[in-house]
């Protein structure tokens, strides 16, 4: 690897690093990069200027500040960055999409912290073609971060929102969804069992989310350890489905035992 090669891995290392941060605490300052990171202050400042240029920061006298009018949403959003099984599952799930690749999301605060996750991948971000990711989501707070991202192409579909969630749904929502495919669907559930499936309390939801199950290639469900072996009141698709579930360790083990009898691949992080 060459001199300009290891520089290039390393500030994508940095940038990663500083925009996991941000997503965190809404807000950076120079000192705060310099003591967590251990590099200069022309390096810190210098990065949040090529930062800036891209759209992915703001600069302020001193720092930055997240971009993304989602960072000011409602608390249940910006409560997944403070979540640590919540963050680990983002933070796994995020690494699984390829570039050049169609991801799609539903809304919730996993899925959320997962899409900000996938916006800071260093290797999206420096990848030579463009976009290196094509994110499709009903999710107005997710399409609000993702459309900031030079290297990401964002569809968002259209329909009524609901301001508990942000999540489009209806008939628009469902045409345009008939006419796109998406490689991987990261999808949020308030319940997901072996017997019963991916499971949410909004029949609207349920419907719209069921829908881009049948448009993907592989299902990635994303579920905290408490809502694995749980029940909620709209079915959005059989437990046949579902490829993957990324969860915590603090998931029922029977549970996890029977979604894996049923054919899911579980990873526990």
């Amino acid at each position: 690897m060459s001199a300009r090669q290891i520089k290039t891995a390393d500030r994508g290392a940095r940038w990663s690093t500083l925009l996991a941060l941000l997503a965190e605490r809404g807000r950076l300052s120079v000192g705060e990069v310099v003591d967590t990171l251990g590099v200069s202050e022309a390096t810190v400042r210098r990065d949040f200027s090529d930062l800036a240029a891209q759209q992915l920061v703001t600069r302020t006298h001193g720092g930055i500040v997240a971009t993304a009018v989602a960072y000011d949403l409602p608390a249940r959003y910006k409560q997944a960055g403070n979540d640590t099984a919540k963050e680990r599952i983002a933070a796994h799930a995020a690494d699984l999409p390829q570039e050049g690749t169609v991801v799609g999301f539903n809304g919730g605060t996993t899925t959320s912290a997962v899409a900000r996750r996938l916006a800071a991948r260093s290797d999206l971000a420096m990848a030579t073609t463009r976009p290196a990711i094509t994110v499709v989501t009903n999710a107005l707070n997710i399409a609000t971060e993702m459309v900031l991202r030079p290297f990401v192409r964002c569809v968002s579909l259209g329909g009524v929102a609901r301001p508990e969630s942000y999540e489009l749904s209806g008939p628009l929502a469902t045409m345009v969804l008939g006419e796109l495919w998406l490689d991987t669907l990261v999808l949020g559930v308030d319940a997901v069992s072996g017997s019963e499936g991916a499971m949410c309390f909004h029949e609207g939801e349920a419907g719209i989310n069921s829908i881009m199950v049948q448009r993907a290639d592989r299902v990635v469900v994303v579920a905290t350890g408490a809502k694995v072996g749980a029940r909620a009141f709209a079915r959005i698709c059989p437990v046949t489905e579902i490829d993957l579930l990324v969860t915590d360790d603090s998931a029922d083990p029977g549970a996890v035992a029977d979604l894996r009898a049923a054919g899911v691949t579980v990873e526990v992080v």
